[in-house]
């Protein structure tokens, strides 16, 4: 059985799915949407919704819930528990920010992403070994599509004096799974 992943390649929820299945060793299809073109509003793709996911007839969309669902699915292959966190809302809307509204012809507010910033600041404060103990989780994996985005690509300099998190974001950001669909699902 092969999980059939819709959505854009580079997409953070599309890669994210795509890390998980890589992570539990699931086989995996990316059926390539081309959402700047707006293929995910026709009619077609609606009956998946935006990066929606077919695991062998059964459809569910969100990427997180998709995540869950695939860590449940896949216990038995261990690798990663579900847990969560509060880091997406900040880095995903530094995203749609600095990213998004660039390819929406809209200005970024910068008011915005500096609270975006200083609360993304006071989150990775609080991080440890992993986010929820001793194993890695869900929750550390959800952290790297748009932590990529927010460090990498957008350069946010969030790890400089965290010498903890910055260990911790080497070591998730380094896996092999992630460095598989890093650039594209």
């Amino acid at each position: 059985m092969v999980v059939k992943i819709y959505g854009h390649a580079v997409a953070p929820t599309v890669r994210l799915v795509a890390e998980v299945c890589k992570e539990k060793g699931i086989p995996y299809e990316l059926v390539p949407i081309a959402v700047y073109k707006g293929e995910h509003k026709t009619p077609a793709f609606k009956q998946f919704q935006p990066f929606g996911q077919d695991d062998d007839g059964f459809i569910l969309y969100e990427s997180r819930a998709i995540c869950r669902y695939l860590a449940k699915k896949y216990e038995e292959q261990g690798g990663i528990e579900s847990k969560q966190s509060n880091f997406h809302p900040f880095v995903s809307g530094l995203a749609f920010e600095k990213i998004i509204k660039k390819h929406q012809g809209m200005e970024t507010d910068e008011t915005k992403v500096k609270v975006l910033l200083d609360n993304l600041n006071a989150k990775l404060s609080a991080y440890e070994p992993y986010l929820a103990g001793e194993y890695i989780t869900l929750a550390d994996l959800f952290h790297l599509p748009y932590g990529t985005v927010a460090i990498e690509e957008l350069g946010c300099d969030v790890l400089q004096d965290r010498p903890n998190v910055a260990r911790w974001w080497k070591e998730i950001s380094s896996r092999p799974a992630w460095q598989a669909v890093k650039n594209g699902a």
